[in-house]
C-alpha cells in the first residue's frame, strides 16, 4: 500500500523532490517496479513528471490513492517495510543454519548488518570548515613522523613512497608465481615487528612454523634450507640463545592460516583478529583466499575480489592500520625485459589496483636479482625502481644502484660510461 501512496503523492504535486530529499530509491517500490520506472525516465526525458492521464494511459489498470497522510509518516512507513522486507530473508536463514551450526549462524548475521544498517542520510565533510583540523594533523606528521608512518624494512623504498602510512593504506605486492612476493612481504612484516610493533599473518598456504623458519631467516639470517630440513650446519647453541632472545620481546608476529578461521576469511573475522590480538598492521598472503561477505549469487570472481578489496581499504580506515596483500599476476604479466608486472597485469580483478593505495609489483632474474617497482601510489610518483641481490636462504637483501634508480646527473654519468665500454675500440665518438 505504501508504494502506492508514494507513487500517487508524486503524481498528484508533480515533484520527485520528495523521494530524492529522502533518498527513497527502486528498492522502495517492491511489485511498482515499472510504474517507479516510467515515471523517472519520463522525469529524466521530459524534466517533469508524467500527468496522471499520461501515467494511467500507460498502466489503466492501477486505482491511485489520494493521500492525507504526512510526509513524515510516508517517509518512516516506506523505510519500515523496506528494513522488514530485507531482513526477514535473513532472519529466516539465520534460523535455519542455528538449527544445525550455531558459529556459522553467527558468522551470517553478523557478515549481514552492515547491510541491514539503515542509511539515511547522505554523509560528506565541510573541508573548509574542517581546515583547522587538517592544519593540526599536518603538525603532528611533522613533528611526529613514526606516529604516522612505519618504514619498511627497504630503506631505498621508503625513500621513494615515504615509509607505509599508519591507516588508510591497502598496499598490494603482485607478481607471478614463484618471484618472490611472499618473502617480500614478510620481510616487510618482519621489519615492523623489528621495530617494536605486532604484526598479523595470514598464511593460506603456509604453515605457521613454515612462516616461522621465515622469520628467523629474516630476522637473524639463519639459513632457511637448513632450519626446514634440520641440517646440521645450523649451531644448536646458538639457536637456542636466539631463541631465548626472542622470548624477551613484548611485542607480537601472529600468524593464521585458514584453519583459525574454519576455513573462511572473511573481513569481519579479520577485523575482530586485529582487536583480539591488537595488531598494527595486518598482512594477508594471498587475497583470493579470502570470501566476499557481500557476493550474491551469480556474481563473478571479479566483482568478488572487488568487493573484498573495497572492504580492506575501508577496515584499514576504521581500525588505522596498513594492509598489505600479496596477489598474483595474470600470464601476460611474464614479461622477457627486467620489469616487473604493469598494473593491468593484476590477475581477475582490475578494482584490487583501484582500490589500493600503492601498488608494487616484484620480478626475480635468473641471477637472483629481485626487481621491485612502483606501479600505483596514491599520494606520490609511479614507476621508481629498484633492484636487490637476493639471497633466499639467508634473507639477505643487498641494494643493486642502477640509472634506473640514481639521481638525473648520476644517471647521465652512468650511461655515458656504459657508451664508453661499448666503443671503447672507437676513441674518436667522444
Amino acid at each position: 500500500m505504501i508504494q502506492l501512496q508514494l507513487i500517487s503523492k508524486v503524481l498528484a504535486s508533480k515533484k520527485i523532490d520528495f523521494l530524492e530529499d529522502n533518498l527513497i530509491d527502486r528498492n522502495y517500490f517492491t511489485g511498482y517496479e515499472e510504474e517507479y520506472d516510467f515515471i523517472m525516465d519520463h522525469y529524466k526525458t521530459y524534466g517533469n513528471v508524467p500527468d496522471t492521464a499520461t501515467f494511467l494511459a500507460k498502466f489503466p489498470g492501477l486505482d491511485l490513492v489520494e493521500v492525507n497522510e504526512s510526509d513524515s509518516y510516508l517517509v518512516d512507513t516506506a523505510r519500515e517495510e523496506l528494513l522488514y522486507q530485507k531482513s526477514t530473508p535473513v532472519i529466516q536463514h539465520y534460523a535455519e543454519l542455528l538449527k544445525t551450526d550455531a558459529n556459522a549462524a553467527s558468522e551470517y548475521i553478523m557478515s549481514q548488518m552492515k547491510e541491514l544498517q539503515p542509511n539515511y542520510r547522505l554523509g560528506g565533510l565541510d573541508i573548509v570548515a574542517q581546515a583547522e583540523e587538517r592544519l593540526n594533523q599536518f603538525k603532528e606528521r611533522k613533528n611526529h613522523q613514526d606516529d604516522w608512518f612505519f618504514t619498511c624494512g627497504f630503506e631505498e623504498l621508503d625513500n621513494l613512497w615515504h615509509g607505509i602510512q599508519r591507516g588508510e593504506e591497502f598496499i598490494v605486492l603482485f607478481a607471478r608465481i614463484n618471484q618472490g612476493k611472499s618473502w617480500t612481504l614478510e620481510k616487510m612484516c618482519t621489519h615492523i615487528w623489528q621495530i617494536g610493533f605486532n604484526v598479523g599473518y595470514i598464511s593460506p598456504e603456509m604453515s605457521a612454523n613454515s612462516i616461522g623458519y621465515r622469520f628467523d631467516t629474516l630476522h637473524k639470517n639463519f639459513s632457511n634450507t637448513s632450519l626446514m630440513w634440520g641440517k646440521k650446519d645450523i649451531e644448536e647453541e646458538k639457536y637456542e640463545e636466539y631463541v631465548e632472545e626472542l622470548k624477551k620481546r613484548n611485542n607480537k608476529f601472529v600468524v593464521a592460516t585458514p584453519i583459525d578461521f574454519d576455513r573462511k576469511i572473511t573481513v569481519s573475522k579479520l577485523r575482530k583478529w586485529v582487536k583480539q590480538y591488537k595488531l598494527d598492521v595486518l598482512a594477508i598472503d594471498g587475497i583470493t583466499y579470502m570470501q566476499d561477505e557481500r557476493a550474491n549469487r551469480g556474481d563473478s570472481k571479479t566483482e568478488r575480489l572487488t568487493n573484498i578489496s573495497e572492504d580492506l581499504m575501508s577496515l584499514s580506515i576504521e581500525l588505522s592500520i596498513p594492509i598489505l596483500v600479496v596477489v598474483q599476476a595474470n600470464r601476460e604479466g611474464v614479461t622477457e625485459d627486467e620489469d616487473a608486472p604493469e598494473l593491468h597485469h593484476i590477475k581477475d580483478s582490475d578494482g584490487i589496483g583501484a582500490n589500493a593505495s600503492k601498488v608494487l609489483s616484484i620480478k626475480q632474474s635468473k641471477e637472483g636479482i629481485l626487481t621491485l617497482q612502483i606501479r600505483k601510489q596514491r599520494f606520490g610518483p609511479v614507476g621508481g625502481k629498484l633492484k636487490y641481490k637476493w639471497n633466499i636462504d639467508t634473507g639477505n637483501y643487498e641494494f643493486v644502484p642502477s640509472y634506473d634508480n640514481a639521481e638525473p646527473k648520476e644517471r647521465t654519468e652512468h650511461k655515458v660510461n656504459e657508451m664508453k665500454k661499448k666503443y671503447k675500440d672507437k676513441e674518436d665518438v667522444f
